[in-house]
């Protein structure tokens, strides 16, 4: 990376140049995941995965390969979806450790949907049986199914035939279909032969059928999409990616989208402000969100290292609230993809260090990234502060800057003086402090300035007297 861009990205901006290496970094490293998958299924020895599951990779990979060549962008979309990294992933380490096979075997069946997924993009003639998780059929960006309740349904089943012919696609649902194994005689009437699902004008597939739900779109008024993905079972299957324990939401409700949809149109503005920055971080980097299950009245969000391009948030209160969070969350995006292509720094994982945003202790990066973050914020609301018209909300986001400031101001010598750093880092770690001082030659009205400061002092005080 060079000096220059990581100088740019120290000021917490991230033009074309930087963004374009980013991701091409990060296009890059899926595609070794993917192909080190790959071969590690072909190299597994024999009875280390199930008869037939080495077998149904190389035919399901056929199919994703079949859909790059008739519409690479169709493929290309699921290839580097952000949901596809965590499933990688996981299946190569579980390949990788000895006793995790299972894992593997459990996970790898999954190729089959991404391939449908792709196929069905690039609009493709094509069969394919697609595993049922927990009841549910998915199809990565497209939707998912869950047949309603009284159906019928076969319980049992765990693959379902899904056909696809350009713009239409077939669900498969009867027992003959879904599973051959299962005796003619067992199918029940009142299963539905076939689903339904049809590709609109507008992208989204739809389905007259119940249990069909499409992923949301939120849009942009220069046509960028952003899903709200609440179906990918690999969204936060861990379920601990964020701080403070909350999982990902199983449904989103028709008010919760509205929600999202009105806070996304309403924080388009605040993305612009200044040289639009933010608003270009946003359509080069994110995917999706991932809406979490939380009080209605809290907020927050986390991101995700394997999962490049997905924000994990509770449901928006407002486009401020949401400009902030993608300001927020993808300074963490951009420091983690920017980790993985130059070592920053040589620290561990020791949790040893104060952050004032931040009730634990940190390991090294941790402070580093929420340094990081935070510095962006005040950058953020200083230009909400300068611009807006609201009293209200000009007062608030003076309040918002100030906090951020005067918190990364008690984080920045910690990072300074350390001998962990890398040149690379340090060249960062110097540019973040120097747009920390260009931040401060703007005056707060009296009283916000006095006020951080003692909100950080009285962390700080906390966290000496814990550990006394």
């Amino acid at each position: 990376m060079p000096d220059d861009l990581l100088r740019e990205m120290g000021r917490t901006g991230s033009g074309p140049r930087v963004l374009e290496m980013l991701v091409a970094d990060q296009r890059r490293r899926r595609l070794l995941v993917l192909r080190a998958l790959l071969d590690a299924v072909r190299a597994a020895p024999a009875g280390t995965l199930p008869a037939g599951t080495a077998e149904g990779v190389l035919r399901d990979w056929k199919l994703l390969e079949e859909a790059e060549q008739a519409d690479p962008a169709a493929a290309r979309r699921i290839v580097h979806y952000a949901h596809t990294g965590p499933w990688a992933e996981r299946c190569l380490r579980a390949l990788t450790v000895t006793g995790q096979a299972h894992r593997a075997a459990a996970g790898l069946p999954y190729l089959a949907a991404l391939g449908a997924a792709a196929a069905a993009r690039a609009g493709l003639r094509f069969s394919t049986d697609v595993p049922v998780r927990n009841g549910e059929l998915t199809l990565p960006t497209l939707g998912h199914y869950r047949p309603p309740a009284g159906m019928g349904y076969p319980g049992t089943v765990s693959r379902v035939q899904v056909k696809g012919d350009g713009n239409l696609l077939w669900l498969h649902l009867d027992g003959r279909a879904v599973d051959h194994a299962r005796d003619h005689a067992s199918r029940r009437p009142d299963v539905p032969h076939a689903v339904e699902v049809r590709r609109g004008p507008d992208g989204v597939w739809r389905s007259a059928a119940p249990g069909w739900r499409p992923l949301q779109a939120l849009r942009t008024e220069d046509g960028q999409t952003v899903l709200i993905d609440d179906a990918d079972p690999y969204r936060d299957e861990e379920r601990h990616s964020n701080p403070y324990g909350l999982v990902a939401a199983d449904t989103v409700d028709a008010v919760a989208r509205t929600q999202w949809h009105t806070a996304w149109r309403d924080a388009q503005p605040w993305l612009r402000l200044g040289d639009g920055t933010r608003a270009q971080e946003a359509a080069a980097l994110l995917d999706c969100f991932v809406p979490l299950a939380g009080l209605p009245t809290a907020h927050c969000s986390a991101t995700r290292r394997e999962a490049f391009g997905a924000l994990l948030s509770t449901t928006p209160h407002s486009g401020l609230e949401l400009a902030g969070t993608v300001v927020h969350e993808l300074q963490h995006t951009k420091l983690l993809a920017l980790s993985e292509a130059t070592v920053l720094h040589t620290a561990d994982n020791t949790p040893a260090y104060w952050a004032p945003w931040r009730p634990d202790p940190r390991p090294f990066d941790g402070l580093f990234q929420g340094a990081y973050a935070h510095l962006a914020l005040a950058d953020f609301y200083l230009k909400v502060a300068l611009t807006d018209t609201v009293p209200a909300r000009r007062d608030t986001a003076w309040a918002d800057h100030c906090r951020c400031r005067q918190q990364v101001e008690a984080a920045l010598p910690a990072l300074l003086g350390s001998n962990r750093l890398t040149p690379q880092g340090r060249t960062l770690v110097k540019e973040m402090a120097a747009h920390h001082t260009r931040l401060k030659e703007n005056s707060p009205p009296d009283g916000h300035l006095a006020r951080a400061a003692a909100y950080v002092e009285t962390s700080r005080v906390i966290w000496r007297r814990q550990r006394a």
